[in-house]
């Protein structure tokens, strides 16, 4: 890339650092911050990470912010920072405290870099994605939530498993929001072009579809002290490096809706062209009326939590 392209990281567990090494690895960008509260835990990964770039000989220096001040000129901020979620905890229990972290986040981010493309990780997700965007008073394509790409791969490799071949060649498609009320369209999903429901019968996607809704809660039950990295990682990764390259890829991201599929004033996961501007085409694709049903549940779920945080005086 020709310009000096600046990434910042806000909070480098498992995720953030993932994230940030994902980017080192392949030269994605030429600076990388990551601003952690943990300052020693922040300088430790920025160092492993800058030598794992030479090691790899690409260009990215990592550098841990010794301050707010160090993530001027950012066009891209992930924020990851939040309570993560701990096994038998829904994404509901971690409502309230990290709002709070995302309000005290974006404060900073919208005072030293205004103009950053803001990509919210935190969970719950689709919530936390409206909390920046009413705390910052941003412009809609200016904040976008990772979920939709994550639920897409996690449904491709299921997808995989059970079919038993087409790796590489799946494409599955989810739209909602992340979790329990994703909302999967197997009508667009394929397998080397091929439709699913021509691959696989109503009760094995049925049964794909609900380990996907499951997908983070699955691999929570096996580490037990943590939740998925890897994937959530990259996936955040695929929207940045469409964000710097101006690549205008198609992925499904967190967006607020201000009219697209009968909703205003809310945030929820569909198909969006990502670029410089970040979120700047949200597209509508015509759904069926079992799809147009699992989307209302999926923007009622999100409705639920938000004005949680309207009776509280949070918003």
């Amino acid at each position: 890339m020709e310009r000096q392209s600046k990434v910042t990281i806000i909070g480098a567990g498992n995720v953030g650092a993932t994230v940030g090494y994902s980017l080192a690895m392949h030269g994605t960008c030429h600076r990388l911050v990551l601003v952690d509260r943990d300052e020693d835990r922040a300088k430790g990964k920025a160092l492993d990470m800058s030598q794992a770039a030479a090691a790899a000989r690409s260009h990215t220096i990592v550098k841990a912010a010794e301050s707010y001040e160090d993530i001027q000129n950012s066009e891209v901020v992930v924020i990851t920072a939040g309570s993560p979620r701990l096994p038998g905890m829904t994404r509901d229990d971690l409502l309230m405290t990290n709002a709070e972290i995302t309000k005290e986040v974006i404060l900073k981010v919208k005072e030293y870099a205004p103009k950053a493309i803001v990509i919210m990780v935190s969970n719950p997700l689709d919530t936390m994605t409206y909390v920046a965007l009413k705390v910052g008073n941003y412009p809609r394509n200016q904040v976008l939530g990772m979920a939709g790409i994550l639920d897409s791969a996690r449904m491709a490799h299921f997808i995989y498993e059970k079919l038993g071949f087409g790796a590489g060649q799946i494409r599955a498609t989810t739209m909602g929001g992340h979790g329990d009320y994703m909302v999967p369209l197997q009508r667009y999903s394929t397998v080397a072009g091929i439709p699913l429901t021509d691959l696989l019968k109503p009760d094995d996607i049925k049964e794909i579809v609900e380990r996907t809704k499951q997908g983070g809660a699955e691999i929570v039950g096996y580490l037990k002290t943590g939740s998925a990295y890897y994937a959530p990682a990259k996936s955040t990764a695929l929207m940045i490096n469409a964000i710097l390259k101006d690549s205008k890829q198609i992925y499904p991201c967190a967006v607020y809706l201000e009219g697209e599929y009968g909703y205003n004033d809310m945030v929820n996961g569909v198909p969006v062209t990502l670029g410089k501007n970040g979120a700047e085409d949200v597209i509508e694709i015509s759904l069926n009326h079992c799809e147009r049903e699992q989307f209302r549940k999926s923007i009622d779920s999100v409705r639920v939590l938000i004005d949680v945080l309207k009776e509280k005086d949070f918003l």
